[in-house]
């Protein structure tokens, strides 16, 4: 274990501005962060705190949407009866995560920040361009039975490992961001990851100085909302694939859809052409097929991962059938 300094911020401006030294970390449920610092992958000189920052409640906006604080539990969050009720799609997919210890301690902010299970990137002696830039992607041409299918370079192969981050996907939600100089931005959750090209360690558009203060979800959509997750075990394990989606339907046709996959790509992957496949179609399982075949039109196994092309396209369909026969 190396050496480091540690910190308690007392508010976010506080906090933004601890962070701002070199080689300062954010920690706060430090349920993904220890491990990597305990391997030797994350090496902070400074860590500041913000577990105890008041950021933890959940509250109903003017529009109808709901505001998550980034220190909400992963647990409490799954179980708020706006929560529940409203958005089951982002319940489902946080219960669907970890182990229930794990989501008593893990944030909504970290939630969205962890780093990948890529077994090359927990292994130091391997290549890894998101560990080491410019060491080589081991993951290519080597085990690969869980890596993407989307978006991939040759630098990385890897997938982002959220299941909450899914659902706040296909629920269109929003990253509030706070500066050191005080300003306030928000960034679409779409637009947050960055896909690997050339530079697989920035993984997301958040800037150095910055700190995520809350998540803000848009009024609950219309249709019937559900999370798919298939994995190797049936509790704590990250998936091979996942899907959220919403679907509405009118008179035996689908009238809107919203697609996300997870476990497919270095990021949650939004899937607009699954969505204009679906879209005024009848509610069937050609259409769900269809709308398979278009979203995975152009992934690309790497050998051990080839059976994922076809698993997206079962689990979509199944996904799709539950939703629309309930909406």
């Amino acid at each position: 274990m190396r050496s480091f300094t540690y910190e308690r911020a007392t508010d976010a401006q506080a906090a933004v501005a601890a962070v701002s030294r070199t080689g300062a970390k954010f920690i706060s449920g430090g349920t993904n962060l220890l491990d990597l610092m305990k391997l030797d992958i994350e090496k902070p000189s400074h860590l500041v705190d913000i577990s105890r920052l008041p950021l933890r409640d959940i509250e109903e906006l003017p529009d109808s949407g709901l505001r998550i604080g980034a220190q909400a539990a992963n647990s409490d969050v799954a179980a708020d009866a706006r929560v529940r009720t409203h958005y089951p799609v982002l319940s489902e997919a946080l219960v669907a995560g970890a182990s229930g210890q794990l989501r008593n301690k893990a944030s909504t902010g970290g939630n969205l920040l962890q780093r990948t299970r890529c077994p090359y990137f927990y292994d130091t002696a391997a290549g890894c361009n998101k560990r080491e830039p410019g060491s080589g992607c081991s993951a290519i041409g080597g085990f690969n039975r869980i890596h993407a299918l989307l978006g991939v370079s040759d630098s990385c192969i890897a997938t982002h490992p959220s299941d909450m981050a899914v659902a706040m996907t296909v629920l269109e939600a929003e990253i509030e961001l706070l500066d050191a100089d005080g300003s306030v931005r928000r960034v679409a959750i779409a637009d947050f990851y960055r896909l690997p090209g050339d530079t697989p360690h920035i993984e997301t558009v958040l800037r150095p100085r910055e700190m995520i203060t809350s998540v803000l979800l848009p009024p609950p959509p219309s249709g019937r909302q559900t999370y798919r997750k298939v994995r190797d075990r049936a509790s704590y394990e990250f998936a091979l694939i996942s899907v959220a989606a919403v679907v509405s339907t009118d008179q035996g046709a689908i009238s809107e859809a919203r697609v996300a996959f997870g476990g497919v790509a270095h990021k949650p992957w939004r899937s607009i052409t699954a969505e204009a496949a679906l879209t005024g179609r009848p509610a069937t399982m050609a259409t769900y097929r269809a709308a398979a075949e278009a979203a995975m039109r152009d992934a690309v196994g790497q050998g051990h991962n080839d059976f994922k092309i076809e698993l997206a396209k079962r689990t979509l369909c199944r996904t799709l059938a539950q939703a629309a026969q309930a909406s």
